[in-house]
């Protein structure tokens, strides 16, 4: 853990002074590509590179979205979700439950001006489109006629 930078001192000496202080303790000796050159691809953009450092980290590119964004990424999702649900209930509830933190989303106070306003899911839209498809119901067996007692067996 660091110290505090005392009062009277300059940042960059500060800085420096820590720096020296790491190397004396020998702190930056042997560490993997040591005296290497740095591989930095010069077309690669600070977007590229991050995009690739999160996938090394397994960390999923949406989560990097603002929520703003995060929120409009969802809804553009919900058709191919509800594709996997079972029941018109589950649909509803998957499309309320957006509408939900969106208007929770709408509450909270922005960091920008800028910020994507996202728009509310189309309950009966998207429940229309699972009902559109999916794949019909078997047609059930009509049931077999009741067999007819002769009426010398009835007794």
């Amino acid at each position: 853990m660091t110290d505090r930078k005392p009062t009277g001192v300059s940042f960059e000496t500060w800085v420096e002074q820590q720096i020296r202080q790491a190397q004396e303790r020998g702190a930056f000796s042997g560490l993997p590509s040591s005296g290497k050159p740095l591989q930095i691809d010069p077309e690669q953009t600070a977007y590229d590179w991050a995009l690739a450092k999160a996938r090394r980290e397994g960390v999923q590119t949406a989560d990097m979205l603002p929520p703003g964004l995060r929120l409009r990424r969802e809804r553009d999702e919900l058709p191919e979700r509800v594709l996997r649900l079972a029941s018109e209930d589950a649909v509803r509830a998957l499309a309320e439950d957006y509408n939900a933190r969106v208007e929770a989303f709408w509450r909270r106070p922005q960091e920008s001006r800028w910020a994507p306003v996202p728009g509310l899911a189309d309950v009966e839209a998207l429940v229309g489109h699972w009902t559109a498809t999916r794949p019909p119901p078997p047609a059930a067996e009509p049931p077999p006629e009741p067999r007819r007692r002769r009426w010398w067996r009835r007794g």
